[in-house]
C-alpha cells in the first residue's frame, strides 16, 4: 500500500474530528507498538492499533475508513491498558466506526444476504445490526 501524504491531509479536519469523537489526543502516541503487541486480534487486521493512529495523526480518511481493522476491533480494551501514554485506541476505533455508520455505511450490509445467511444468523446480531442506526 502506498501512502501519498500532504499537508493539507494532515491539516484536515478528520484528524480533529476523530480526536473529538474519542476524546483523545492522538498527538501523545509516539508508536512503541505495544498497542499492537497486545491486541488478541493484530493477526487478523490489515492495519494494526499503532497504525490507525499514524493513519489518524495523519489525516488518511479514506484508508482508515475502508479498513477492515476497525471492524475487527473486539473491543477488548487490551490496546488502552498497555499504552504507556495512556492513549485510549480503543475509543478511536469505535470513533472511526461512528464515523462510518453515520454517512450509513456500515460493514454488514444486511439486504444483501442470502436467505441461508440470514437463517443461520443468531436474530440478536441483526437487531444489533438495525439498532445501530436509529441512535
Amino acid at each position: 500500500m502506498t501512502l501519498r501524504i500532504s499537508r493539507s491531509q494532515v491539516q484536515s479536519g478528520f484528524t480533529a474530528r476523530v480526536q473529538r469523537l474519542a476524546d483523545q489526543n492522538l498527538m501523545a502516541c509516539y508508536q512503541c507498538g505495544k498497542c499492537s503487541a497486545g491486541c488478541p486480534m493484530a493477526a487478523y487486521m490489515d492495519i494494526l492499533p499503532n497504525q490507525m493512529i499514524r493513519l489518524a495523526q495523519l489525516g488518511q480518511e479514506e484508508t482508515l475508513l475502508n479498513a477492515e481493522a476497525i471492524w475487527l476491533c473486539v473491543s477488548c480494551m487490551t490496546c488502552n491498558t498497555r499504552c504507556p501514554k495512556g492513549v485510549r485506541i480503543a475509543e478511536l476505533i469505535e470513533s472511526l466506526r461512528q464515523v462510518r455508520l453515520r454517512a450509513r455505511q456500515d460493514h454488514l450490509q444486511v439486504d444483501r444476504l442470502s436467505p441461508e445467511t440470514l437463517q443461520a444468523v443468531p436474530p440478536i446480531a441483526l437487531i444489533g445490526s438495525m439498532r445501530k442506526f436509529t441512535s
